[in-house]
């Protein structure tokens, strides 16, 4: 039974959902005073940095001619979660592939969009391979100058949030919410959990399958990270057939690696959001890999469920402190 004040909402174009226990320190808001907070805080940030609106501040950096931007701790903190997930996959997770999604056909917000059929999608597919990084590895040309309050990197260079920014946009709500006796802050399926209760009345998460909606797994968390990464949710017709959001960085082309949907544990639902989209990106044999140290699932082409590493145990994970994902 959910004890906890329970809230959800659209944002960052996604079902956003806030499960908040009881404050432990005397003067912290009550939960559903928390939850306003927190929702206010999610959609400044959704409002902040999202490449799709052009007065949005990720937008300025984008479009800035100069080779150092001026940026706010937020924004810096922003970028640095995208190059700390580039470095973490080896490069595989890049928000430098702008022009690259938005040439697949994804240069609007595609919230309220119908997707196109995954098993069409999977019929018309071209051969599964393994994604590889970018050899230009442009992520590598962005730096954070916290002292000078800038972002650096070559003009032309622009940064997507994607994934990542929920994943820190998790971590940083929950950071705030560390006072609360259990919480769950969960952005599209990026989850942070905690908690001092958390340890004893652990979250059973569940596992959705992406061709057939219905829960095909469960794993208990204590703390730490759940992430999901798959290809049902944003898939879309092209002229040619097929596309979705998840690019091959060594090509700039929808990635079709024999996987369709992963589930990742983490220390924090950045680490989770990005071991999630490495092990997809990788396909069956390297995703085994990836996920063997805290767990996961793997969905295949052919609808098989595999759970990989310690998916059957509730995990404590330590949560990564926002900013310090070095």
């Amino acid at each position: 039974m959910i004890t906890e004040h329970d809230t959800t909402f659209l944002s960052m174009g996604c079902d956003v959902r806030l499960l908040i226990g009881k404050p432990l320190r005397v003067g912290d808001p009550q939960p559903e005073h928390a939850a306003l907070e927190q929702r206010a805080f999610i959609e400044g940030f959704a409002s902040r940095f999202s490449r799709f609106l052009p007065g949005s501040e990720l937008s300025a950096l984008n479009g800035d001619t100069r080779p150092a931007v001026a940026a706010g701790p937020l924004l810096r903190a922003l970028v640095r979660a995208g190059v700390w997930a580039a470095g973490h996959s080896g490069g595989l997770v890049d928000p430098t592939l702008v022009s690259e999604i938005e040439a697949a056909g994804y240069a609007q917000s595609r919230v309220g969009a119908e997707p196109a059929s995954l098993e069409e999608a999977l019929a018309g597919a071209p051969v599964r391979r393994s994604a590889q990084p970018d050899a230009r590895t442009r992520w590598r040309q962005i730096a954070v100058d916290d002292r000078a309050g800038v972002v650096r990197r070559p003009p032309g260079v622009r940064i997507d949030s994607g994934g990542f920014g929920k994943g820190l946009v998790a971590d940083l709500v929950a950071f705030q919410l560390a006072g609360y006796s259990r919480y769950v802050v969960d952005c599209g399926g990026d989850l942070a959990i905690g908690g001092i209760e958390s340890l004893v009345r652990p979250f059973e998460v569940e596992v959705r399958h992406p061709l057939t909606r219905e829960t095909v797994a469960r794993t208990v968390v204590s703390s730490g990270g759940v992430a999901t990464s798959g290809l049902d949710v944003r898939v879309w017709r092209t002229p040619d057939g097929y596309a979705h959001h998840l690019l091959d960085p060594s090509t700039g082309l929808p990635a079709w690696t024999g996987l369709i949907g992963v589930t990742a544990l983490g220390a924090s639902a950045l680490e989770a959001e990005t071991l999630a989209k490495t092990a997809l990106l990788l396909g069956p044999t390297g995703a085994r890999r990836v996920l063997a140290r805290h767990g996961g699932f793997a969905v295949h082409d052919s609808g098989d469920v595999e759970p990989i590493g310690p998916v059957d145990r509730p995990t404590p994970l330590r949560l990564r402190l926002p900013g310090v994902y070095a």
